[in-house]
């Protein structure tokens, strides 16, 4: 019996769900504050602009010109001030300095025990990924199980995609160990 489209559908739709838990998982580790300059520490920061709240990257260009300085160049120069207030509500752990033209974020240096305390963040992080993994693997499994039943797959072919299933899901798995390792590495690196 061959392996019909609904059952195809099922594994690319679990591997779709792991790829958006990875891509989530990056997101998650990019607004993190460790020390470093990153312009996704801004992707939240939203600005009063002509009476909107607009995204400040739709406002002003962000750039890093060094390892723990942000650069903000507004587009339009009236709105400098807004966007330092922004920045300032946004808790960013750093205080915007305006020089008329532009803002800039100097990162503080961060202690070992902000070290510590964000790799346990990361692994955490880490782990609730993986648990969404095993959620993803848990569904595709189910319905496997559920067509097998209904006579479209035989048990063969239920094995065979078990073994497919699992296989992704370890693939994935080390995909989230490598990101959580780089991420602990970036971390601890002084």
């Amino acid at each position: 019996m061959p392996i019909t489209e609904a059952v195809n559908a099922v594994i690319s739709k679990m591997e779709e769900a792991m790829k958006e838990r990875l891509a989530r998982l990056g997101r998650d580790f990019g607004v993190l504050r460790t020390g470093r300059a990153n312009p996704m520490l801004l992707e939240n920061v939203k600005v009063e602009y002509y009476g909107q709240l607009v995204p400040l990257k739709q406002v002003a260009a962000i750039s890093v010109p060094e390892a723990r300085t942000l650069e903000i160049r507004p587009w339009d120069l009236s709105a400098l001030k807004e966007i330092e207030k922004a920045m300032s509500k946004a808790d960013l752990g750093a205080t915007p300095v305006n020089d008329g033209k532009m803002i800039r974020l100097n990162m503080p240096a961060m202690n070992e025990e902000r070290r510590r305390e964000l790799v346990k963040v990361v692994k955490r992080l880490g782990e609730e990924s993986k648990v969404g993994l095993r959620t993803d693997r848990h569904d595709a499994l189910e319905k496997l199980k559920r067509a097998q039943k209904a006579k479209e797959l035989s048990e063969d072919e239920l094995e065979v995609l078990e073994g497919k299933v699992q296989k992704a899901v370890d693939a994935w798995s080390r995909r989230i160990d490598e990101a959580v390792a780089a991420k602990e590495k970036e971390i601890t690196t002084v």
